[in-house]
């Protein structure tokens, strides 16, 4: 497999679930991955999983100062970047609009919504070294339509959707595209808990998704494959939001 060969990508939040799912697949496809988090644990166990093509940083996706030596890092370790996946993302509980406490609703706009224009602003400059790219931009299906009591996760969600038919707009001409992706019920560490039959029974394809499923999709936009798309929304939600 080599879809990705001689590619350099930064994947973030990805030492564990989705993210991890993308680092495994990516460099298994020939590209060299860094890939950050902040769980370094995790992080540094999946590094020494896969080896010399891989690269943990811890990484906190809302510091700006951080997000530059990450770049300076990638370069330093492979070359100018050629993918940028911004995966990492947080959620709060369901809860009333009238009882979500603002430092939450800052929070949660900070690491889902902010962390994406860091990233897009820090790897501009590289991605035009390296001739182009495709920056994927993970989104929600609540970026698609409304999430019930989830108001600060909509919101970030939907912004991550507009902010990157913008920056496709600006970048096309630099050769790099800007998709974002919309998973639906995604089996992960932050979703395991709340699956349960009756549950799943609901979907029209009658279960969540699993982690590898939504790669092969960000693969596919990260790839030269997708190089007439940008700009677009991928859903896949298993026909959540057709009901």
């Amino acid at each position: 497999m080599s879809r990705l060969s001689g590619k350099v990508v930064v994947i973030t939040g990805a030492a564990r679930g989705m993210g991890a799912a993308h680092v495994r697949r990516f460099v298994a496809e020939g590209a060299k991955v860094v890939f950050t988090d902040i769980l370094e644990e995790e992080g540094r166990k999946l590094q020494a999983e896969l080896g010399a093509n891989s690269l943990f940083i811890q990484h906190n996706v809302t510091n700006e100062s951080e997000w530059k030596a990450v770049i300076e890092q990638a370069e330093a370790a492979f070359g100018p970047v050629d993918v940028l996946v911004n995966n990492a993302g947080i959620d709060l509980p369901p809860a009333d609009l009238d009882a979500v406490p603002v430092e939450q609703y800052r929070k949660v706009i900070d690491v889902n919504q902010l962390s994406v224009f860091l990233g897009m602003r820090y790897v501009v400059p590289s991605m035009k070294k390296a001739g182009g790219g495709s920056i994927v931009n993970v989104s929600s299906l609540a970026g698609i339509v409304g999430a019930y009591k989830k108001i600060a996760y909509t919101a970030s969600k939907f912004a991550v959707r507009g902010m990157t038919k913008a920056a496709a707009l600006e970048l096309g001409e630099f050769g790099i595209r800007v998709n974002s992706v919309h998973p639906g019920f995604i089996r992960t560490p932050m979703t395991e808990a709340l699956i349960n039959p009756e549950l799943e029974a609901s979907f029209p394809i009658r279960r969540v998704g699993q982690p590898e499923e939504v790669t092969n999709l960000v693969l596919y936009l990260a790839s030269d494959e997708s190089s007439y798309s940008t700009g677009s929304e991928f859903v896949i939600d298993g026909g959540l939001g057709a009901q």
